[in-house]
């Protein structure tokens, strides 16, 4: 099992490119099921996730090629053929974003078999919002030992029917996977309380490019306007604007002067602010942020997780590792997952001095951080550590780095290329 090894001390100085966002490309890659031609998306990130849905995609009978390198990490998806419309369990039990395919595989095939989500053990990411709108949708949803079975209507032979959806709660993947079920319904949807993340946006962008037609998205209001067939097209993903957010953070922790390139910063509104106001100092350019470190010692100062476009719950394991390097104490609220401080733990054992209470963590900083062994839990939680252990006295090592290599792609790499002291052990995803 791969290991990470990071010795601290060193500041983070050049320049880190930002891949394309995997929370974009999961959803778009999903959106392929919905024409028979052939979608190429460009600026696909090189993660175990993007993987897993190459399989999963196979599995159904499509043709997927995932080429990097000198094609620029690229991807061409052609699924003529849906001969078996299942999400089987021993594909997604690591993948939360499977059920992304439930959606368009009932637009464009009348039925699907859906294994229940697996992925990062952060909370519940309950599928009720999903099925509560297809149903709406006039689909039959049945569940049958772990996995979810839908059919559209007149037992799979008939079209879902628009509708008017109001979801209880903003969900990002109810958001998209109703999305892509609308599309190809007979009439008109209207959602409302959508998710406004950018990530919706652009595969909205992508299934409009296909011949959808769609008003509002990244708005809380989206309508869609059903139609017949979608067509084959070509669409780039957005910058991954967590890992961004997550270099951002390495240049401010390690006290180094970095620019982060290729990503887009109207993304990033709420981090900036927040890092601006602790006293990193950040030039903001139209695909760039350059982050220095500054004269004076960073100011704590308390964040709480919202829905887009407020501070992401995927920046808040970051943001605590540097708050344990800033003057005073800071308080983090989680507002979206109950179950997203497993980081503390190991931040603690660091040297951090952090508790918690209920869905609050409290951080007194400055701590000195000194080398331990830890463990990862999460993805999110993963990145905190890599970023703890860039600043802590000595050499830390980091097991079960499969979850960072789930979304981040060749981080050790990326940190090594701008002066991080890190290196694998074990097994190196992505190679021969």
């Amino acid at each position: 099992m791969d290991k990470f090894v990071v010795r601290g001390g060193n500041p983070l100085l050049g320049t880190i490119k930002v891949s394309g966002a995997k929370n974009s490309a999961l959803p778009c890659m999903a959106a392929a099921i919905l024409t028979e031609d052939e979608v190429i998306l460009e600026n696909i990130p090189q993660v175990r996730d993007i993987e897993t849905e190459r399989k999963l995609l196979a599995s159904m009978g499509a043709e997927v090629e995932l080429g990097y390198g000198r094609a620029q990490h690229r991807t061409r998806i052609k699924c003529g053929i849906l001969s078996d419309p299942v999400a089987k369990y021993e594909i997604v039990k690591t993948m939360r974003a499977s059920s992304l395919v439930l959606g368009p595989l009932i637009a464009r095939t009348g039925m699907a078999r859906v294994a229940m989500p697996g992925g990062c053990a952060i909370g519940g990411r309950p599928i009720d919002l999903h099925i509560k709108g297809l149903e709406a949708m006039g689909a039959e949803i049945t569940y049958d030992h772990g996995y979810l079975e839908a059919r559209s209507p007149n037992d799979g032979k008939g079209r879902l029917k628009g509708a008017h959806i109001l979801f209880d709660k903003i969900t990002v993947t109810g958001t998209e996977d109703l999305l892509m079920a609308a599309v190809l319904a007979e009439g008109e949807t209207i959602f409302e309380n959508c998710a406004r993340e950018p990530e919706v946006t652009d595969l909205a962008a992508l299934l409009i490019a296909m011949g959808a037609k769609i008003e509002g998205a990244g708005s809380s209001t989206i309508r869609v306007h059903g139609v017949t067939s979608l067509h084959g097209t070509r669409h780039r993903i957005n910058p991954d604007r967590i890992e961004a957010g997550t270099f951002l953070i390495a240049g401010a922790i390690s006290g180094g002067d970095l620019n982060v390139d290729s990503c887009d910063p109207a993304h990033l509104g709420a981090l900036i602010a927040k890092l601006e106001g602790c006293g990193v100092r950040l030039d903001v350019g139209k695909d760039c942020i350059r982050v220095r470190s500054g004269d004076s010692p960073l100011k704590a100062a308390d964040i709480s997780t919202e829905e887009y476009p407020g501070f992401p719950t995927d920046m808040q394991a970051q943001y605590m590792a540097l708050a344990t390097q800033m003057e005073g104490t800071s308080v983090v609220s989680e507002n979206i997952f109950e179950n997203r401080f497993m980081h503390v733990g190991e931040l603690n054992r660091m040297g951090a001095n952090i508790s918690v209470q209920g869905r609050t963590a409290t951080v007194r900083g400055k701590s000195p951080l000194q080398s331990a062994a830890v463990m990862c839990s999460d993805l999110r939680a993963s990145a905190s550590l890599v970023l703890a252990a860039l600043v802590a006295d000595g050499e830390t090592i980091l097991d079960r780095v499969y979850h960072i290599d789930r979304g981040y792609e060749r981080i050790e790499e990326k940190l090594r290329g701008v002066g991080a002291q890190i290196r694998r052990m074990g097994d190196v995803f992505g190679r021969k």
